[in-house]
């Protein structure tokens, strides 16, 4: 297929039609969310699971990819739902207008063979690895902050954001540091990298390891986590 023509150097045709029948979840799309939805949607993943309850503002308009003049005041998930339709009509997209909560968690994320996140408060990122734990999803975890940004992948039971986040700060350092356009663009496209390693079996996997990048000084730190 045309579309795909220049994945061919990197993603074989089986690894290709192995994709298409991938489901993604994406929790959260705003800057880290949508550049990751638009990326697995150019890559050809089946099926997005597109989770987020927020509607577009203007201090969205800085960086967020469905954040246009146009679609102020729009659901975050609709926006996505119509971007990704206009990217590549032939993935499936299921939109969902809500929060991830422990009450939700389990039916938001029904079917996905890999979670992304993409939310930007601590505490849900708990939740988000509690459920993906319990129902046996790997999870590709990406944070920002200024210039800095982080991803690892979560395996089943690795318990990971309990060690990253002990310091009890609610926010997060998105909150602290705000966030300019490049930032969430390149962790987004680490994380998008991560998933299609996982689905593809491809090494080189952030597993185990915290990869760390200062944009200001272009410094890359990869830390291996307990």
């Amino acid at each position: 297929m045309d579309r795909y023509a220049k994945n061919k150097e990197l993603i074989s045709e089986n690894e290709q039609e192995l994709l298409a029948a991938k489901t993604a979840a994406i929790v959260g799309l705003g800057g880290l969310g949508g550049h990751i939805a638009e990326q697995l949607a150019r890559l050809g993943f089946g099926k997005l699971l597109l989770i987020d309850g927020d509607s577009i503002d203007r201090t969205n308009l800085n960086r967020q990819l469905f954040a246009l003049e146009s679609t102020l005041g729009m659901p975050k998930a609709d926006a996505a739902l119509k971007r990704i339709a206009d990217v590549n009509p032939g993935v499936k997209c299921s939109a969902h207008k809500c929060r991830l909560t422990p009450e939700n968690g389990m039916e938001l994320l029904h079917g996905a063979d890999i979670v992304l996140d993409a939310v930007d408060n601590i505490p849900s990122r708990f939740v988000l690895e509690e459920i993906c734990s319990k129902m046996g999803i790997p999870l590709v975890h990406g944070s920002i902050g200024g210039w800095w940004g982080q991803v690892c992948v979560i395996l089943p039971g690795d318990d990971v954001m309990q060690k990253l986040y002990s310091c009890g700060n609610v926010a997060g350092a998105e909150a602290r540091y705000g966030n300019p356009a490049f930032t969430p663009a390149l962790v987004a496209s680490l994380q998008a990298a991560e998933a299609l390693k996982y689905i593809l079996g491809r090494p080189g996997l952030l597993h185990g390891k915290l990869l760390r990048v200062d944009l200001l000084e272009h410094e890359h730190f990869l830390i291996t986590l307990p």
